[in-house]
């Protein structure tokens, strides 16, 4: 059997997230059932994270297990003549049998954008947040600057899957601004559910002065969800970026 590791990204409008579910179409079924028609037998995808129903994916991978011996430069093309065009397959390669999407995965950056304008953008429905009252940049870089660090997350997170511990490293939270549209790029060792959204509600609530930014190390101490700011819709959300490493093998997907 082979270890395939796939690289792809799509548009999440359509599919109520990554995780294989009973009734609603997600990512990872769609793509299984392609691969299935390729490789000539079932194959279970394991992803890299578990992005939410309408969450997005400028970069994402993905590895399976085949006894196909197509090589991995062809897969993408033939994936893609088999898959929506909301996802497509990018590259694949083979990788040693210990390698997994997620767990040799060890740094993550999400993207979150936000059309700050008093006027809607069509072209931005369900691929940024659309926020009429003007919001301070530099106010929001404060903010965000106070979740870098080693904590506990548990203030800015859903209650969703059990997890062992809620401490994460935040290597880097900026905010920047290109006209009207405004960038939020978090990158950590890992994410909890809604993590990510929430941190950029509590930016946000600082910037509506809702919230004092200096204060959020003390809510983050607190860990009380109803001290920090709302879950923002999942359409702004791109998982971004991805550092692979695990001992045999080292790369980096932007």
């Amino acid at each position: 059997m082979r270890n395939i590791a796939l690289f792809l990204t799509y548009v999440g409008t359509a599919y109520h997230g990554w995780q294989v579910q009973k009734k609603d179409i997600t990512v990872a079924e769609t793509l299984e059932k392609a691969a299935a028609t390729v490789v000539g037998h079932p194959v279970k995808m394991t992803g890299c994270g578990r992005t939410d129903a309408g969450v997005h994916a400028r970069r994402y991978v993905a590895n399976f297990f085949t006894s196909s011996r197509i090589p991995a430069d062809r897969l993408p093309y033939a994936l893609n003549t088999r898959l929506p065009e909301d996802i497509v397959v990018t590259g694949a390669m083979e990788v040693h049998d210990g390698f997994n999407a997620i767990g040799s995965c060890v740094r993550k950056e999400y993207t979150y954008l936000i059309y700050n304008s008093r006027i809607r953008d069509p072209f931005y429905v369900n691929r940024a947040w659309f926020y009429p009252k003007h919001l301070d940049e530099t106010v929001m870089q404060l903010a965000a600057s106070q979740f870098v660090g080693t904590h506990d997350f548990a203030a800015v997170r859903s209650v969703g899957t059990d997890v062992r511990s809620t401490v994460r490293t935040v290597y880097y939270y900026e905010v920047e601004r290109e006209g009207e549209l405004i960038r939020l790029r978090v990158c950590a060792n890992g994410f909890l559910y809604n993590m990510a959204r929430a941190m950029a509600g509590t930016v946000v609530y600082a910037a509506e002065g809702k919230i004092d930014p200096l204060d959020i190390g003390g809510l983050l101490a607190g860990g009380d969800r109803t001290a920090a700011g709302p879950t923002v819709p999942p359409g702004g959300l791109y998982l971004s970026k991805l550092w692979y490493d695990d001992g045999k093998v080292s790369f980096h997907v932007e």
